[in-house]
């Protein structure tokens, strides 16, 4: 798949406010600081189509692109911990959780994992919370090109048997790294033969 066009529609405070359309949707969520900007920039082939930022937790709104004229691409807000009182509880933005759950049109949830890290709790809980969802989703372990090839599988094969009780399908898994643009094919095959059907 080719991206000929990529532009900014609109951002969305929660679902109501979503735009009323049938465009397929394919959505992208990670921890905060995964590098989840610079991979929707990376697959659009503009440097600035989504803002990236120093500061982690910078998207707050549900962000609606629309590509090629046909399909949309979602950039989530991102999750994290928040520490409430003397515990930590996943900060995980409620507005989305009803967009994941409620949104008829929403094809993929392409969930973004920096691959230099040990499986992160809040990740391997999102993941299994995502899988109840019924929403097919896609695992993207992102930030390859800072370690060996080796190691990011070693990650990965930790991730897999982290959440492997928790899941009840085997996700696609790409490896991607949007300094070296690996992974770029692979995720629009995904949403190209998603489109087909």
């Amino acid at each position: 798949m080719q991206i000929k066009s990529a532009v900014f529609h609109m951002s969305a405070r929660d679902i109501q406010a979503a735009p009323e359309w049938d465009r397929p949707e394919f959505a992208f969520i990670g921890r905060s600081n995964v590098g989840k900007s610079s991979m929707i920039n990376m697959l659009s082939n503009k440097d600035a189509l989504a803002k990236v930022s120093a500061t982690p937790g910078k998207t707050q709104l549900l962000n609606f692109f629309i590509m090629n004229e046909a399909w949309s691409l979602v950039d989530l807000p991102g999750y994290g911990y928040a520490k409430v009182a003397k515990s930590e509880k996943i900060n995980f933005n409620e507005s989305v959780g009803d967009y994941l759950e409620q949104r008829d049109n929403l094809r993929i949830v392409f969930v973004l994992i920096d691959s230099r890290l040990a499986p992160q709790p809040i990740d391997v809980s999102f993941v299994s919370w995502l899988s109840g969802c019924q929403v097919p989703f896609a695992l993207v372990f992102t930030k390859a090109d800072k370690q060996s090839p080796g190691k990011t599988k070693a990650t990965i094969a930790e991730f897999l048997a982290a959440i492997g009780g928790d899941v009840a399908v085997n996700p696609p898994v790409i490896i991607s790294s949007s300094k070296n643009r690996t992974g770029r094919v692979e995720i629009l095959k995904l949403i190209e033969a998603a489109l087909k059907v």
